[in-house]
């Protein structure tokens, strides 16, 4: 599973970052981080973009971007 299949006000936890080079750097810098809580907050009409909450600062990824970041199965 990866965070742009969830919806707004769904959580889950970092389990693998697909990104790779200038991307994966800007991720880590923002605190995206394997192994971090992240929430939806909202999902623009388009699906593009998409803004999170991690470690308590809002951002905003492309879908592109969040395809890349995988997490953990809900248990």
């Amino acid at each position: 599973m990866n965070l742009a299949m969830l919806k707004p006000g769904e959580k889950g936890r970092i389990a693998k970052m697909g990104a790779i080079g200038p991307l994966r750097r800007r991720l880590m810098d923002m605190g995206v981080l394997v192994g971090e809580e992240i929430t939806v907050e909202k999902v623009a009409p388009l699906g593009d973009p998409i803004e999170i909450t991690v470690k308590n600062y809002n951002l905003s990824l492309r879908k592109k971007e969040a395809e890349g970041i995988l997490l953990e199965d809900p248990k």
